[in-house]
């Protein structure tokens, strides 16, 4: 999964499933069917990324980080805390029972673009994310600003 783009609405059922929606599903390559879902470390979402993709950061993380040191084995060990689950026949997914909780008595779901990455929310919970807000233009400006300041300096 290169990129992703888009928010999509979905119902989910009282088992945690709910059907993949198509807008999102014609961005994956077509032997996207396996994901991982992980509990996000910073919000209160599910985060869902292709099989390869995941695989990719893992990979990435493990170059970066040393083995023989706790904190970094620890931090590694809590960023690939995932399940792979797969898309049935009827292009639902089944959120498996440890991450369920996380939007447990949501009636929806809302799927929202996150670059590599889908995250998955309950709506209520999103909505509450959405009404405490950032200033997002001083935040832009804050960390992105310098960013395109120094590339054009060199």
């Amino acid at each position: 999964m290169s990129l992703i783009l888009g928010k999509e609405y979905c119902k989910v059922d009282s088992n945690g499933r709910f059907k993949f929606p198509i807008a999102l599903k014609r961005q994956l390559d077509s032997e996207d069917n396996r994901f991982v879902i992980r509990q996000s470390v910073y919000a209160e979402c599910l985060e869902l990324w292709t099989y390869a993709s995941f695989k990719e950061e893992v990979e990435k993380l493990q170059s970066l980080l040393n083995p023989f040191r706790r904190e970094h084995r620890e931090l590694l060990r809590k960023l690939t805390e995932g399940n792979i689950i797969e898309l049935d026949s009827n292009d639902r997914l089944l959120v498996p029972p440890e991450q369920k909780r996380l939007i447990a008595g949501a009636k929806e779901l809302v799927l929202q673009s996150s670059g590599k990455m889908i995250e998955v929310w309950g709506r209520e919970a999103y909505d509450r994310m959405n009404a405490a807000g950032s200033d997002y233009a001083a935040l832009a400006e804050e960390l992105l600003g310098t960013i395109v300041e120094a590339k054009t300096d060199n």
